[in-house]
């Protein structure tokens, strides 16, 4: 007795994938920003509730949005987006802890494929996010009030829990960036996150031991790095050096230079964005 919300907008061609690999819930809920590539009319067929979500430009974005006005058929709440699975093993393994849950919400480790690859190293794997959880106790951060132009669904925010967590021993699966491409045109929308994030400050900074003590502590390093000259520089040795991303093999150097050029961005808009305040006044 499990719900699925899937945050969508033109995923034709990873829904049924990820709507096959959770067919196993009763409740699969894809919230949907007008796809005009047949995404919606793709999960309903594979056995969906599809319900639209059309953006004000302010708050709450899609998936605090969904938590708060779906009407939800169960008290638990597995949040995914297209491009991830949950593997046959996880799927068992849920199954087994929800029958008698040890905590409020849970913590699920992610395998990031990219180009084919596992990404086991760069600082990448372990990756976990809290997406299992009663849903009436979580709830995404807010990190910035104000349009940051990356989109009307939460990238980079986590889920604030009221409750106790734990973490399961599975991981799912996360094809985020199967071609350069992709890689590319979504980090181009991160950057403009990260850039309104490190000028204009984070506006919930107290609530952020809520997210686990791992994502707290990477956020703050997060913070000390952006005070770091050469940053793209630093951000390629950090990655391949110190996390070890060499050991992926020719996928890990490709993955660790485009950290290198994502943080080059996130440096040049940043000072832009200064700008841009500094003329207005």
């Amino acid at each position: 007795m499990l719900s699925v919300l899937i945050p969508t907008k033109n995923e034709c061609r990873n829904i049924v994938d990820c709507l096959g690999s959770v067919s196993w819930c009763d409740d699969l809920v894809v919230v949907d920003s007008g796809s005009t590539d047949g995404t919606q009319e793709l999960a309903g067929k594979a056995g969906a509730r599809v319900i639209d979500f059309q953006w004000n430009g302010r708050l709450p974005k899609k998936k605090n949005w969904a938590l708060q006005n779906v009407v939800w058929k169960n008290e638990w709440v597995l949040i995914l987006d297209a491009d991830e699975r949950i593997r046959p093993e996880l799927a068992k393994e849920i199954r087994t802890e929800l029958k008698q849950p040890k905590a409020d919400g849970y913590f699920v480790n992610r395998r990031f494929i990219f180009l084919g690859t596992w990404i086991k190293h760069c600082g990448y794997y372990p990756s976990w996010n809290l997406r299992l959880f009663r849903h009436l106790k979580g709830r995404y951060e807010t990190l910035h009030l104000g349009d940051t132009s990356s989109g009307d669904n939460e990238v980079h925010e986590h889920i604030l829990l009221n409750g106790t967590a734990a973490h399961l021993r599975e991981d799912m699966l996360h094809f985020a960036y199967p071609t350069i491409h992709t890689w590319i045109e979504k980090h181009n929308r991160y950057s403009n996150w990260e850039a309104e994030i490190e000028v204009g400050g984070e506006s919930n900074a107290r609530t952020q031991p809520a997210i686990g003590n791992v994502l707290s502590g990477r956020r703050r390093l997060r913070r000390c790095s952006r005070r770091l000259p050469f940053r793209p520089t630093m951000r390629f040795l950090y990655s391949y050096i110190l996390k070890r991303g060499f050991l992926d093999g020719r996928a890990g150097y490709i993955f660790c230079r485009l950290l290198a050029s994502y943080e080059m961005l996130n440096v040049f808009k940043a000072r832009e964005l200064r700008r841009k305040i500094l003329k207005a006044r």
